[in-house]
C-alpha cells in the first residue's frame, strides 16, 4: 500500500468539489470512479471540450498511469492492434499472410513483422537498452512513466466494457507489460530504419545456388526507395521570431501530417505534475510523452527530416562459406538469429536472420530495389537508431524547457530525435530550427574514399551511402560531442537561431530561412542548392510574407492554416486556362483515344480562386487535371522556366502547355468527372470528404503535389467519383503565441478527433470542426480548466 499523497488529494477534492457544481450530465461518471482508490497508482483526469484530457498526478509513475488509462478509454483496439504486433503475435491471432499493421514497421505480411518484433524480443535488444545509464539509457523518469502506462491501460481493461467493435471480446485484447510499452517506443525509433526494412531482414537467406550480383541498375530503385520511405508521413512547421510579431513575442504554427488511421495517430492531453511538469499538446499512440506541444514557456513541433538514418555495407563474403564475411582480410561469422513464430491454426514457423556487426544482412533478389546474397557478396543495414532509447527523453525534455535554448539542451544532451527536425518558439520572441536528429555518422569524405560503384550513385543523389564493409578503415568512428558511438554529435546540426522565420515543409534544411540559407552540412543531412517542393515554396512565400507584413497574432496562423492556397494552381492555372481555350474546336484526345469536347473546362480552370476550399469550383477539376499530368511529365519538360539556385522560391515556373501529355491529361479528368455526372465546376466539399456515423463531412485542404500548407491525401473511389476518405494529412494542428498573462495562447484541431471508437462522443466532433475550419480554445490554466462548461472529473486507480 502507498502513503495517501497530500498534494494529489488536495488536487481531487479541490476538483471533485468543483464536479459538483456542474450539471448532471457533465459530471456523470462511472460508479466504479467515484471514489479515490486507496493505495497503488492513481491519478485526476479532468475532461474538457471534445474529450481532452487534463491528468494530475503526483509523480511520474502516476502520471504515466493516468495517461494509459486516459489512452485506453479512447483508443483501446489501436493501442491493443499495437502491442500485438510488438509482442510478434498477428500470424497467431490474424494468420500469416493477411496485411498487416504497417504503423509500426514496413512489414508486408503478419508473418514478416512477427519474424522481426520476436527476434527484438529474442535477442534482448530493448532490454539491453532500457538497463543502460542515462543518457544512453533512458531516465528515470521515463521508466516510471513506461511503468505508469502499463498499469494505467490495464486497469482500465481491467475495470471497464471494451465497446469499440474492433476489438470487443478479441483475444489479442490483453494486460501489457512496461517492456511492451518500450518496444513500441523502440518500434518509432527504427521505423525509418530496420523498421523500413522488415520484409528484406526476415527474408535474408544464404544463396543456394546462382543469384545476382550487384549492379548499378539497382541505384535507382534505392534511390526511389530513400525518397519514399516516408510517404505516409509529412509536415508543415514555422516559428516566428518576436521581431515579426505584434507583442514581440514568438508564435508557432504546427501542422504534421501523419495517417489518419491505425497506431500512428497523435492523441490530444495535458499531463501536470504540480511544481514539476505541466504540458500540453499530441501523443503518439502508446506513448507516455507529448510528441508534439506547449507549455507556459515554449511551444514546439517536427516535421519529417530529410537525413537519411541508415546506410548499407557491402559485405566481401568468403567464397568457402557465405555466412562468413572479410574485415581487412579477417574472417567474421555472422550471427544466426533463430525465430519461431505461433500462426493460427496451431501451427509455427521459424527462420533465421543473419547480423553483423554492421546490422543484419538484408536481401531481396527479386525485390525493387534488388539487394542480392551471393556466394561472394551480401549487405548489412546499418540502422543509427538500432541503438537509440533517447526519443522519450528527449521529448520529456521538451516538455520540461522554458525556452527554446532548454529545447537545444534537451536535444544535445539526449540526442534521442530518429526522423524529425524541430521548430520551436518561445515566449521571449526566439525562434529555432534544428535538424537534430540521430544520424550515422557518414561525412562526405568517408563516402568518396569507401562508397561501391553503388554508393557512388546513391549518395550524391539521394543521401544513402553504401559502403564497403571490408575495409576497416571504412568504419564509422566517432564526433566528440555525440552520446553514441557511429552518430553525429550536436554541432553538426544544420540549426538556425532567431530568424524573423523558420520554416519547414519536409525539404533540406537549406531554405529554412530564404533570406539565410543553411549551407555547409554533410550530404546525408539533405541537399542543397536543388528545386524545392511546391509545399515549401509555397510556405516560404506565405510566411516571408507574414514576417515582412508584421505585428502577427496567433490568428494570423490560423489563417495560414486554412489559407488552402494552391502554387501549382497559381503558377499553371492561368495558362492552362489559355491553352484549353487555344485547342481547335475546343477538343482534345483522352489516353484511351477518344475525343473529348473540353470547352466548357477553360472558363472553369480560369475562373477557379486557386483555393482548395470546400466550397471552391474548379478545384476538384484541377486536382485530377493536375495529378495526371505530373504523372505523365517529368519535372523537366513541365516548365518552361527552369530551376535556379539563384531564384529557388520562385523557379521553375511558366507552365510549357506545349508538352507531350498536357491536352490528354486535360482530357482525361473531363472525362471522369462527365462519366459521373460530376459537373467541372462541383464545389470541392460535395467529393472531398469521410463519411462518420453515417453523415459526409466535407474535408478542406489538397494533396502534397498540389503545394497545399493543409495537407489532404483523399482515397479517389473511382465508382463514386469523389474522394471518400483520408488516409493520412493534417493531423494535431496547433498555433501557439504567449501574451504576457501566464497562460499559452493556443488554439488546436485534431483532425480525425480523438477517439476511433465510432460508440465514442468523440469519434468525429473534432473533424466537424475541420470541416468548418473551425479552432479547439485550448484550457492549459487550472482557471480555464475548471472553467468548462462541460468539466468531467475522474479519479482512477489501479484498484477501481
Amino acid at each position: 500500500m502507498r502513503t495517501r499523497r497530500r498534494r494529489l488529494v488536495v488536487a481531487a477534492v479541490a476538483l471533485l468539489t468543483a464536479a459538483t457544481a456542474l450539471p448532471a450530465a457533465a459530471a456523470e461518471r462511472p460508479s466504479r470512479q467515484e471514489h479515490p482508490s486507496h493505495g497503488g497508482l492513481s491519478a485526476v483526469i479532468r475532461y474538457t471540450e471534445y474529450g481532452i484530457p487534463h491528468i494530475v498526478a503526483e509523480d511520474y509513475p502516476d502520471l504515466g498511469f493516468g495517461t494509459g488509462w486516459a489512452q485506453a478509454a479512447d483508443q483501446v483496439c489501436l493501442l491493443a492492434d499495437g502491442f500485438t504486433t510488438v509482442r510478434g503475435e498477428r500470424s497467431r491471432f490474424f494468420g500469416p499472410d493477411a496485411a498487416t499493421d504497417r504503423s509500426l514497421s514496413s512489414a508486408s505480411t503478419n508473418l514478416a513483422s512477427d519474424l522481426y518484433f520476436r527476434g527484438v524480443r529474442r535477442s534482448g535488444t530493448v532490454e539491453r537498452l532500457v538497463a543502460e545509464p542515462a543518457p544512453l539509457g533512458p531516465s528515470k523518469d521515463v521508466k516510471d512513466l513506461m511503468r505508469g502506462f502499463a498499469a494505467g491501460y490495464n486497469a482500465w481493461l481491467a475495470h471497464n466494457r471494451v465497446t469499440d467493435p474492433a476489438c470487443a471480446g478479441a483475444a489479442w485484447l490483453r494486460p501489457v507489460t512496461a517492456t511492451d510499452v518500450a518496444v513500441r517506443f523502440y518500434a518509432l525509433s527504427v521505423l525509418a530504419g530496420q523498421g523500413g526494412a522488415v520484409d528484406e531482414i526476415t527474408g535474408a537467406q544464404p544463396p543456394s545456388g546462382t543469384t545476382p550480383t550487384e549492379r548499378a541498375a539497382g541505384a535507382e530503385a534505392l534511390v526511389g526507395l530513400v525518397r519514399d520511405r516516408s510517404a505516409d508521413m509529412g509536415s508543415n512547421a514555422v516559428a516566428f521570431s518576436g521581431a515579426t510579431t505584434a507583442n514581440g513575442r514568438g508564435l508557432l504554427l504546427g501542422n504534421p501530417h501523419y495517417p489518419w488511421q491505425g497506431g500512428r495517430r497523435f492523441w490530444q492531453s495535458q499531463q501536470t505534475i504540480p511544481g514539476r511538469l505541466d504540458v500540453a499538446g499530441g501523443s503518439l499512440l502508446g506513448s507516455p510523452t507529448v510528441s508534439i506541444g506547449y507549455n507556459s514557456h515554449v511551444a514546439w513541433s517536427h516535421t519529417v527530416a530529410t537525413g537519411v538514418p541508415f546506410n548499407l555495407t557491402r559485405l566481401t563474403l568468403d567464397p568457402a562459406d557465405p555466412t562468413v564475411y572479410l574485415v581487412d582480410g579477417r574472417p567474421h561469422r555472422m550471427v544466426k538469429r533463430t525465430v519461431t513464430v505461433a500462426v493460427k491454426g496451431g501451427t509455427s514457423v521459424t527462420r533465421s536472420q543473419w547480423w553483423t556487426r554492421y546490422g543484419p544482412v538484408v536481401a531481396d533478389p527479386q525485390g525493387d530495389p534488388p539487394l542480392p546474397w551471393t556466394a561472394t557478396t551480401a549487405y548489412a543495414l546499418n540502422d543509427a537508431n538500432a541503438a537509440n532509447f533517447r526519443f522519450p527523453d528527449t521529448s520529456l525534455g521538451f516538455a520540461r524547457a522554458r525556452s527554446t535554448a532548454g529545447v537545444l539542451a534537451s536535444l544535445r544532451q539526449h540526442q534521442g530525435l530518429p526522423w524529425v527536425n524541430t521548430v520551436a518558439a518561445d515566449s521571449a520572441g526566439h525562434s529555432l530550427y534544428t535538424q537534430s536528429q540521430v544520424l550515422p555518422r557518414i561525412t562526405d569524405d568517408l563516402a568518396a574514399r569507401c562508397s561501391t560503384d553503388l554508393g557512388r550513385i546513391t549518395y550524391p543523389q539521394a543521401g544513402l551511402a553504401v559502403l564497403d564493409g571490408s575495409r576497416g578503415d571504412c568504419a564509422l568512428g566517432s564526433d566528440a560531442d555525440a552520446v553514441q558511438p557511429g552518430i553525429f554529435g550536436p554541432a553538426r546540426m544544420p540549426t538556425l537561431k532567431d530568424a524573423p522565420y523558420a520554416e519547414n515543409s519536409n525539404d533540406s534544411a537549406w531554405l529554412t530561412n530564404a533570406e539565410r540559407p543553411l549551407t555547409g552540412y554533410e550530404r546525408v543531412f539533405g541537399d542543397i542548392g536543388t528545386p524545392r517542393s511546391l509545399r515549401t515554396r509555397g510556405g516560404v512565400e506565405d510566411v516571408a510574407a507574414m514576417a515582412r507584413r508584421g505585428g502577427l497574432t496567433v490568428r494570423d496562423l490560423q489563417r495560414q492554416q486554412f489559407a488552402n492556397r494552391v502554387p501549382a494552381g497559381d503558377l499553371a492555372a492561368a495558362d492552362a486556362a489559355k491553352a484549353c481555350a487555344a485547342l481547335p474546336g475546343g477538343i482534345a484526345t483522352a489516353g484511351d483515344g477518344t475525343e473529348v469536347d473540353v470547352s466548357a473546362a477553360c472558363p472553369v480552370l480560369a475562373a477557379w480562386g486557386r483555393t482548395m476550399d470546400t466550397d471552391s469550383r474548379g478545384a476538384l477539376l484541377f486536382d485530377r487535371f493536375w495529378r495526371r499530368l505530373t504523372a505523365a511529365v517529368s519535372p523537366g519538360r513541365l516548365w518552361k522556366v527552369p530551376f535556379s539556385a539563384v531564384d529557388p522560391v520562385r523557379t521553375p515556373n511558366t507552365l510549357n502547355t506545349a508538352a507531350p501529355g498536357f491536352a490528354t491529361a486535360l482530357a482525361d479528368a473531363v472525362a471522369e468527372l462527365r462519366a459521373k455526372g460530376t459537373a467541372l465546376d462541383a464545389r470541392l466539399g460535395d467529393h472531398q470528404y469521410v463519411v462518420r456515423d453515417g453523415e459526409r463531412i466535407p474535408v478542406p485542404g489538397g494533396s502534397n503535389r498540389l503545394g497545399v500548407w493543409n495537407v489532404i491525401e483523399p482515397t479517389w473511389d473511382a465508382a463514386s467519383g469523389s474522394y471518400t476518405e483520408v488516409p493520412f494529412g493534417s493531423s494535431h494542428i496547433q498555433a501557439v503565441g504567449w501574451d504576457g498573462g501566464g497562460c499559452p495562447v493556443a488554439r488546436t484541431l485534431l483532425t480525425y478527433s480523438q477517439s476511433s471508437n465510432p460508440n465514442s462522443p468523440h469519434y468525429s466532433d473534432q473533424t466537424r470542426l475541420l470541416a468548418g475550419e473551425r479552432w479547439v480554445t485550448a484550457r492549459f490554466c487550472e482557471k480555464d480548466v475548471l472553467a468548462s462548461p462541460v468539466l468531467r472529473v475522474v479519479r482512477v486507480g489501479e484498484h477501481g
